[in-house]
């Protein structure tokens, strides 16, 4: 017997070596060797490189369903009296629009002396859009690497935003590298630790306590030597010593810079479920050179008219919203699909 089909021909307890059954029998041999070759391939790709924008939890419309449904219900027995207006301007003040919005959108809906939603909510919409027209959304990534410091107080959701948006770049074929210079908070390096692991990514950071400008100029070295084409730093919400944080954040971004390059974007996270007490933590943050807002938890609140409060507290573009906990539930602010989800589409 050919020895090549002895060992199947005697375990499957085929007769007939040289037969038919023998040809099959290297066939399924065979299929299972490349079934199990493509299994051991499938598992080794990284299962987080999906095409951005295409968020696996809660949509913009479900997060702001709550503000939606409450201002439907306003508008629907609105009769156009002091008492409906003042309602209507409570509605909005809760779902933190701020009180100059609120008043000026009121306003606008009085004027024009309109009751009932399928008058008012078109008027609204027209109004929020203006409001939010004329701002500059883009993430803006120049140099390489192109720089990216993350702030914001602890809590508001930095360290989870850094691993979103590092698989945003990833995914849409970018290089990321992540700077860890929050060296306040352990929890902070452990949790980006998770997450690099998760999606190959290289991060440097450093030793509790360490200077946190040290370790941001150490992640701008590596960066440069791996050939990184973003590097995405995290930084501290308060700090180990009584030194002033924003001192020390203006610190990091001054000595990301020393070498010619320039900090392409300050994005300060800031948590929606806060809402005007989240505006007035943010307002620390004015010196640090802060070039656009990433709003996180905006699946937890119903207040998701603080966009419209950070734009005119700070005039600032929000440019990333965060609408669940997933690595994809990052998504780039769209003014209009923003203000359809809030008050209803066309």
């Amino acid at each position: 017997m050919d020895p090549v089909v002895q060992w199947p021909v005697a375990f499957l307890g085929i007769e007939r070596p040289g037969s038919m059954a023998s040809v099959v029998v290297w066939l399924v041999l065979l299929a299972v060797a490349l079934l199990l070759v493509l299994l051991a391939r499938s598992r080794r790709r990284p299962r987080t490189r999906k095409p951005p924008g295409r968020p696996h939890g809660t949509t913009l419309g479900s997060a702001l369903s709550g503000v939606r449904e409450r201002l439907e219900s306003v508008w629907s027995r609105t009769p156009g009296s002091a008492a409906a207006w003042e309602e209507m301007e409570n509605e909005l003040v809760a779902a933190d629009m701020g009180v100059s919005a609120a008043r000026r959108i009121v306003e606008v809906v009085r004027d024009a002396g309109l009751s009932g939603a399928d008058e008012i909510r078109p008027v609204v919409r027209a109004e929020l859009n203006r409001v939010l027209a004329g701002y500059d959304r883009d993430l803006h990534l120049t140099g390489t690497p192109s720089i990216v410091v993350l702030v914001g107080v602890n809590g508001a959701g930095k360290t989870t935003t850094v691993a979103k948006l590092a698989s945003r770049l990833l995914a849409a074929g970018k290089s990321p590298l992540i700077g860890g210079a929050d060296t306040f908070r352990p929890a902070a390096d452990t949790q980006l630790r998770v997450w690099t692991d998760r999606l190959t990514i290289p991060l440097v950071s450093g030793a509790r306590g360490a200077d946190p400008a040290s370790v941001a100029y150490d992640a701008l070295q590596a960066a440069r030597a791996r050939g990184a084409d973003v590097l995405i730093v995290d930084t501290a919400g308060r700090l180990h010593t009584s030194h002033n944080l924003m001192e020390e954040l203006a610190k990091v971004v001054r000595v990301l810079g020393r070498d010619g390059d320039r900090v392409s974007e300050v994005l300060l996270v800031m948590d929606a479920t806060t809402g005007q007490s989240g505006l007035a933590q943010a307002r620390r943050f004015a010196d640090v050179g802060v070039t656009g807002v990433v709003l996180t938890k905006l699946d937890g609140t119903a207040k998701g008219g603080v966009v419209l409060a950070i734009e005119d507290e700070f005039s600032l573009p929000v440019k990333f919203v965060g609408v669940g906990e997933g690595i994809d539930d990052l998504l780039p602010f769209d003014g209009p699909a923003f203000v359809d989800a809030l008050v209803g589409a066309a």
